[in-house]
């Protein structure tokens, strides 16, 4: 039985991936500000800001999958905000690192999340893949700076993957969750031009993505984690309505008011490329939703 660490497990795509790899017989821990065993799962402790970690976590993984990272949008975008959303995904890998170092630990495989933020808050008819330069924007920056962290692993000689996550669609929490309420109520409504693409992806794809990135030796580097068919804001709000049976007539949300609600994060919500899902495709992966709505249908109705 293999071990995997992982941290960020209390996110969204932690959770499920957790419940995945056991399913699959693997022995999996966690690192967090505190520690517990709970369900079989024991959780070492680490706190980035002070650079402590148990190495013992380290010790014990045959893999890492690191997932760790402050949320990009819950906060205003000070630049202290975005010193530490920075520093959550950089220095987290770095203190990997190091631990990894002092372990003499020869991983099977150093698996890090990025995002889809590499290209940038962009809308466009370019479509993005893997090769594309990241984008000189915050989030472009960010993203970058957190793949850049994972290459003295690289050095190593450790396998490392990055899988840059789109925008996970969940029925227990992220982006979907945020948007039922208003469809619900029959208030859905796309946002600013409702152009702008959302390179979307159901959560056990992604899971399924991460696992892969573990058992598949040939993979490395870089690989978009989006589903093959993204679609616009306009286009995902009016399919929630229609797995629904609400009405979808309301006018857009206008820009200027979720610049009011939001500054400089409204860019997150209001601009959007097409992302390509074509070099995880050819490594042999087979998504369960390709569509859209059989996404929603599956998350929404069961």
């Amino acid at each position: 039985m293999k071990t995997i660490l992982i941290t960020g497990a209390s996110g969204l795509i932690g959770k499920h991936l957790t419940s995945l790899l056991i399913s699959k017989g693997y022995r999996v821990i966690h690192l967090s500000r505190k520690a517990s065993t709970k369900d079989g799962i024991e959780t070492f402790v680490w706190d980035v800001s002070r650079k402590t970690i148990d190495h013992t976590a380290v010790y014990q993984a045959d893999y890492i999958i690191h997932l760790a990272g402050a949320a990009i949008a819950d906060r205003k975008w000070t630049e202290e905000r975005k010193k530490e959303i920075i520093d959550s995904r950089t220095e987290s890998t770095r203190l990997l690192f190091e631990s990894i170092k002092r372990n003499n630990k020869k991983l099977l495989a150093f698996i890090s999340a990025s995002a889809i933020g590499y290209y940038g808050a962009v809308t466009s008819d370019h479509t993005f893949i893997e090769e594309d330069p990241a984008e000189n924007d915050f989030m472009g920056t960010c993203c970058k700076l957190w793949e850049d962290s994972t290459e003295a692993i690289k050095l190593m000689d450790i396998r490392t993957v990055k899988i840059r996550v789109g925008v996970v669609l969940a029925g227990d929490g992220g982006a979907l969750t945020k948007m039922l309420p208003a469809v619900k109520a029959g208030l859905g409504s796309a946002l600013g031009s409702g152009k702008q693409f959302i390179p979307w992806i159901h959560i056990d794809d992604i899971c399924n993505i991460f696992l892969k990135a573990v058992e598949d030796k040939t993979m490395s580097g870089p690989y978009n984690g989006v589903a093959p068919a993204p679609v616009t804001s306009n286009e995902l709000n009016k399919s929630i309505a229609k797995v629904l049976h609400k009405p979808y007539f309301f006018p857009n949300v206008p820009k200027f008011v979720l610049k009011f609600l939001f500054g400089d994060r409204s860019i997150i919500f209001l601009e959007g490329s097409r992302v390509s899902s074509e070099k995880i495709e050819k490594a042999g992966f087979t998504f369960r939703y390709k569509k859209v709505e059989d996404a929603l249908k599956d998350l929404l109705v069961g």
